[in-house]
C-alpha cells in the first residue's frame, strides 16, 4: 500500500522518493565485472549501454548524436532545434556559450530559436547522421509532430521521439485537432518513443498507444524550472517504479509485449543510472552530464530544450565549466576524481558486478532501501 499523508483538511498526498533517497542492496552473490553486460535492445536495434542522449542543441549536434551512437549509445537530434534552423549554427552556440548566468540568458536563447525551422534542414542533418553508420533518431515535440513528420519520415530516420515536458495519449483541444498518438504510431513502420510522463495511468496509455519506449520523468536537474513555473515534480524513484508496475500490467494485459522505460531525471552521476535501472528503467536519458564531454557543442554550457520556449520557458542557463574529458571518457573513462562524473556506464557495471547480476534486466530485480 502507498504511503498517503494528509497534508489538511480533505486532501491527501502521496509520499515519493528521489533517487537520492534510496540505495542499492546487494545480493549474496558477486560477480566479475568483465562477465556483467550492459547491452540492451530497442525494437530491432541493439545498444551496448543504456544511454540515450537528451536532445539538448547543447550536447547533441549530428557529429556527437554520431559519437554517441558509435559508442554504443542512442543520439537524438532535435528537429526543432538549431541545427535545422541555421545552415552552420556554430556561431550561434559559441555566443551562448559564452554567456553568462544571469537575466538576459533566456532571452538571448529565445532570440536564438525564434529563426524559423527550415525542412531542407531536417533532411541533411538525418543525412549526416545516417553517414556516420549509427542508429538515427530524432526529437520532435508532440505540438508539431503532425507537421513535421512527413519531412522526417522521407528523410529516413529509424527511431522517431515524441517528446514535451508532460506527453499522455489523451490530449484534449477545442481549439486545434490533436494529436492521435494511437492512430499515429499505428499508421509507421518505425519504432517510437514517447513521453515525458510521471504517474502509473499515463504510463499505462501510453503503452497502449503503441509506443516501443516511454520516457518517465521531466528532465528535472538543478537547471530544471518546471517545479517553479508548473509546480510539477514527481521524484525520479517513485516515478520509474509507477511506470515500471504500468508496464508488468501492460505484458499482462498483451500476452507479453514489452515497452521500455528510459529515466530522464536526476541523473548526473554512474550511481545515479544504476539506482534508475534498479527501480526498473531500461535506459537513461542524459543531458547536463554529456556536457562535460570536450566535444559537446555548446562547449561546457548547458539548458534543456524547453529553456527557449517562447512563451513560457522552464530551465536555467548552465554556466559554461572546463570538460572533463571526451565523450569516450565521460562514459567508459578512466575516472580520476570519486565524484561518478566520468566513466559513467563503468560505474554502472561495476555496481550490477557487486550485486551478482549479468545483464540488465536482471538488474531491475535488485534490491532497495530508504537510507534518507
Amino acid at each position: 500500500m502507498r504511503d498517503v499523508v494528509e497534508i489538511g483538511l480533505g486532501k491527501t498526498a502521496q509520499r515519493g522518493y528521489h533517487l537520492d533517497d534510496i540505495a542499492i542492496v546487494p545480493s549474496r552473490r558477486t560477480r566479475d565485472v568483465d562477465d556483467v553486460s550492459t547491452a540492451w535492445q530497442l525494437d530491432a536495434y541493439q545498444f551496448q549501454i543504456p544511454c540515450v542522449a537528451h536532445p539538448s542543441d547543447a550536447t547533441m549536434s549530428p557529429a556527437t548524436a554520431v559519437t554517441l551512437g558509435q559508442l554504443g549509445g542512442l543520439g537524438v537530434l532535435n528537429v526543432e532545434g538549431l541545427w535545422t534552423r541555421y545552415e552552420d549554427p556554430v556561431k550561434v552556440l559559441d555566443e551562448l556559450a559564452s554567456l553568462e548566468d544571469d537575466a538576459p540568458t533566456t532571452r538571448r536563447l529565445q532570440e536564438a530559436y525564434a529563426e524559423p525551422i527550415r525542412p531542407e534542414l531536417i533532411a541533411e542533418r538525418v543525412r549526416q547522421m545516417r553517414e556516420g553508420g549509427i542508429t538515427v533518431a530524432v526529437r520532435v515535440s508532440p505540438q508539431h509532430t503532425l507537421a513535421l513528420a512527413p519531412v522526417i519520415l522521407d528523410a529516413g530516420v529509424d527511431i522517431l521521439v515524441i517528446q514535451g515536458t508532460l506527453v499522455s495519449a489523451e490530449h484534449v483541444s477545442t481549439n486545434d485537432e490533436p494529436l492521435n498518438l494511437k492512430e499515429f504510431i499505428a499508421d509507421l513502420d518505425l519504432p517510437v518513443i514517447a513521453g515525458g510522463c510521471t504517474d502509473y495511468k499515463t504510463a499505462l496509455h501510453l503503452m497502449r498507444t503503441g509506443a516501443a519506449g516511454v520516457i518517465v520523468g521531466i528532465g528535472g536537474d538543478q537547471w530544471s524550472t518546471t517545479d517553479t513555473v508548473l509546480g510539477i515534480r514527481v521524484p525520479m524513484a517513485t516515478a520509474i517504479a509507477d511506470a515500471a508496475a504500468a508496464r508488468r500490467d501492460y505484458l499482462d494485459e498483451t500476452g507479453g509485449r514489452y515497452v521500455h522505460l528510459i529515466a530522464d531525471g536526476d541523473i548526473s552521476t554512474s550511481g545515479d543510472i544504476a539506482k534508475a535501472l534498479g527501480c526498473g528503467a531500461d535506459a537513461v536519458m542524459l543531458g547536463e552530464p554529456l556536457s562535460l564531454a570536450a566535444d559537446a557543442p555548446a562547449a561546457g554550457a548547458w539548458w534543456h530544450s524547453a529553456a527557449s520556449h517562447p512563451k513560457l520557458p522552464r530551465g536555467g542557463f548552465g554556466v559554461s565549466s572546463d570538460p572533463l574529458g571526451s565523450m569516450e571518457r565521460v562514459l567508459y573513462g578512466p575516472a580520476d576524481e570519486p565524484d561518478g562524473q566520468l566513466n559513467l556506464f563503468g560505474g554502472l557495471k561495476r555496481a550490477m558486478a557487486k550485486c551478482g547480476y549479468r545483464d540488465l534486466k536482471e538488474f531491475q530485480r535488485v534490491g532497495l532501501v530508504l537510507d534518507r
